[in-house]
């Protein structure tokens, strides 16, 4: 291991040099992450899962720069041009960028116009130049040089100013400079193009728009790159260019001058205008993109967690129902297990209504099975859906409710091929009402079988690296998949190829063993299965979880490894059977068993809660019987809703209209907060009111905030301000006509980030 790659891990993640020294020796010996999260918190103290991912990130990037560096060094230095202080520069690069940075100059160059003069001989011409002479004559020295390739005198001297102007666009410490210069005190500014087609005017806040560099949010560069790549508006940089060109030209001259100090500030212009400026542009607007990226797959990632770990409707009954206009509602009973019983379809709305007979199939499979609960997905016919189901249930006086359940992805996994798989014989519509209702039974183990990208929880995902965010959210499944366990006998392979040290294969021997064997009785069996050897075993076993085997600790997150420590606690403790809540566990009976404080805390929590599921403590689906109006609704009127959706600049909230409502993160919390998910969550039960409602747009502006504290919170806000010595910066320019932030967030939201 690197020490000073490991330093610097430390310094970044703030934790100490065991740990990560720890960490990286357990990945290094193919421990996976889940289990070194779980079952190694006395090796590593405590790290969760993102740490550990960091760790092994930082640790993978650092090598790679330390590699670039001795790699760069080493080209320079078969140049004959290394120096000590080129060496400590690269020593001192943070980043690979930075790396590359100083090595541009000696990089062999395309057919630039500095090439083509070094290569036609005239970069001694370019040297001499730049030495400042402060006598001789420049036609007399360019003379020198003419030859075939440079006739004249113009062409000599024109060639060394191009050399020179490279020399200026080279130099790493100005292009760090000018970027951090820029990045200061520039403004971007977006324009409409003359010609620009935007028919519903998705990009109508960046028409004419202004905005400090440093200031521009995440979403909106987003939004900017967007509206860029469809070519509706074009983006400048605006910033002091003759203070830059001053410095460039300092930097190069020293505070000397010579008889070509006309043809240097020619060169120094040149190289700025054509060459530097445009590349810490092009700089500055791929880090911005590339931040903005990385901080929407962080948002995606982050919604997408919290939508696999709702918490499941367990033992209940429900009906599937998948909304539809033309072709007809379909309808699927599951059983509380998940296994579908009856498919049917019924025509409640238009153009086929057929309101009695719809009624009379849903009250008899209502009757027939049992239903409990009615999941009707989010999509197309959703609100006619939910008004025909929600009259059944009133006019019925049915013990029934029903929840609202995104059905994003539906389509997708009921046309793939594991749908088809355990479901030959149904058209896909039908498959989809099975997803709806198993996405409330089980949301994680259904929501598995579906590409994470088609979830729609993110913002502006189509315009997100495909591997990057692949890369997060299959990050995020194990995350959540193994912090939730498996049920070893009923676990489809989907679900299992994501538990700790399983693989599709393995995943696949495990149901085929299950499906010729029956049962898993005991998680040694596991040993059995064909491809699963013992380091699998140990990665794999202690997420994986069996009711009513043979060892009653197999349905505990007890490892096997700790087992025979496990008897002796419950043995010490005086406890006979698992699930004792009350059970005592003091210093005096446990300090003689060897145990390390985190396994023993660990051990301890699933002795008393054996079945203890992690989703729990979060909250479960909304479920409702009545069904809302816009028409019906009131400025100021309290309502119960689930947030679908959490993006940068709000939250999208189902308050039970054919429309989510926007609550801004200005109306989130009575303190200032720098990020939605420091309020809310996917998945989360709020309590919101009212605060403007459109008629003709379909659309409702939501808060968190009760409004009579509205008021009091922004008069505070202004209180605070008026008394701070820092004050935010005023917007460089207004919109011209500016829409309301709702308005632009919602137009653009609709287009680009799914329903919500």
């Amino acid at each position: 291991m690197n020490e000073e790659i490991i330093l610097a891990i430390t310094a970044d993640l703030k934790i100490s040099v065991a740990q990560v020294k720890s960490t990286l020796a357990l990945l290094e010996e193919g421990n996976t992450v889940p289990f070194i999260a779980r079952y190694r918190k006395e090796a590593t103290h405590g790290l969760d899962e993102e740490q550990i991912l960091a760790i092994e990130k930082q640790y993978t990037y650092q090598v790679k720069l330390a590699e670039r560096k001795e790699n760069v060094l080493k080209l320079i230095g078969e140049q004959g041009k290394l120096t000590d202080e080129i060496k400590k520069s690269v020593a001192e690069c943070t980043k690979l960028s930075q790396v590359d940075d100083i090595y541009r100059p000696y990089a062999q160059k395309k057919k630039t116009r500095a090439a083509v003069a070094i290569k036609n001989g005239l970069q001694p011409l370019a040297d001499w130049m730049l030495s400042v002479p402060e006598t001789g004559d420049l036609n007399t020295e360019a003379e020198k040089y003419l030859s075939e390739t440079v006739k004249t005198l113009e062409d000599a001297i024109q060639g060394a100013e191009d050399i020179i102007a490279e020399t200026v666009s080279d130099n790493a410490k100005l292009r760090w400079s000018f970027k951090d210069t820029l990045l200061k005190a520039g403004v971007l500014v977006t324009k409409k193009k003359k010609d620009a087609e935007d028919e519903n005017k998705v990009y109508e806040m960046y028409y004419d728009r202004s905005e400090k560099i440093s200031s521009l949010a995440d979403h909106r560069i987003m939004a900017i790159d967007r509206a860029e790549k469809e070519k509706v508006i074009t983006v400048t940089f605006t910033f002091d260019e003759e203070g830059l060109i001053k410095q460039a030209y300092d930097t190069l001259m020293h505070g000397r001058t010579g008889i070509c100090d006309a043809q240097i500030h020619t060169a120094v212009d040149d190289g700025c205008q054509r060459l530097l400026f445009p590349a810490v542009e092009r700089e500055i607007r791929s880090d911005l993109s590339e931040r903005a990226q990385g901080k929407s797959i962080e948002v995606f990632s982050m919604n997408l967690e919290k939508l696999l770990l709702q918490p499941p409707l367990k033992g209940r009954v429900v009906l599937g129902f998948d909304p539809a206009f033309r072709t007809g509602c379909k309808l699927a009973v599951l059983d509380a297990t998940g296994k579908m019983l009856k498919i049917a379809k019924i025509f409640p709305t238009k153009p086929n209504e057929d309101l009695e007979g719809s009624r009379k199939t849903m009250l008899d499979l209502i009757s027939k099975y049992h239903v409990e609960i009615i999941a009707i997905g989010n999509g197309t016919a959703s609100r006619e859906s939910e008004e025909f189901v929600s009259n059944l249930i009133n006019e019925n006086h049915l013990n029934v409710s029903y929840a609202i359940v995104s059905e994003a992805g539906a389509s997708v996994y009921s046309a793939g091929d594991i749908a088809r798989k355990e479901f030959p014989d149904l058209h896909v519509e039908e498959r989809s009402a099975v997803s709806i209702g198993r996405r409330l039974l089980d949301p994680l183990a259904e929501l598995i079988k579906i590409d994470p990208k088609s979830i729609g929880v993110g913002q502006y995902q189509h315009d997100l690296p495909e591997k990057q965010l692949t890369e997060r959210l299959d990050e995020v499944v194990m995350k959540a998949v193994n912090r939730t366990g498996a049920d070893l006998n009923t676990a489809s392979p989907e679900l299992l190829m994501h538990i700790s040290g399983l693989n599709s294969a393995t995943a696949s021997e495990i149901v085929n063993y299950r499906n010729e064997n029956g049962r898993f009785s005991n998680r040694k069996q596991l040993l059995k299965v064909k491809k699963l050897g013992p380091k699998a075993f140990t990665q794999c076993a202690g997420f994986l979880r069996i009711v009513n085997g043979d060892e009653p600790l197999d349905e505990t997150s007890i490892h096997p490894e700790s087992y025979d420590a496990a008897k002796k606690l419950m043995a010490a403790c005086g406890i006979t059977k698992l699930g004792q809540s009350d059970a005592l566990f003091t210093d005096e009976k446990t300090k003689d068993l060897g145990l390390d404080a985190y396994t023993l805390k660990d051990i301890e929590e699933a002795i008393r809660q054996p079945l203890r599921d992690y989703r729990d403590q979060f909250q479960g689906a909304l479920l409702k019987s009545d069904v809302r109006d816009i028409k019906d609704l009131h400025v100021g009127e309290t309502l119960m809703g689930t947030v679908r959706n959490v993006v940068d600049f709000g939250a999208f909230v189902d308050i039970g209209l054919h429309e989510d409502g926007l609550v801004h993160i200005s109306h989130m919390s009575m303190k200032r907060i720098s990020h939605p998910s420091e309020s809310v969550a996917v998945g989360d039960i709020v309590k919101v009111w009212i605060y403007g409602i459109d008629e003709a747009k379909n659309r409702v502006q939501l808060s968190l905030i009760d409004p009579s504290l509205i008021a009091q919170r922004d008069a505070s806000f202004r209180a605070n301000h008026s008394n701070s010595k820092h004050r935010p910066s005023k917007p460089v320019q207004q919109l011209k006509p500016k829409p309301t932030m709702e308005d632009a967030t919602a137009r653009l939201m609709e287009r680009f980030g799914s329903k919500h």
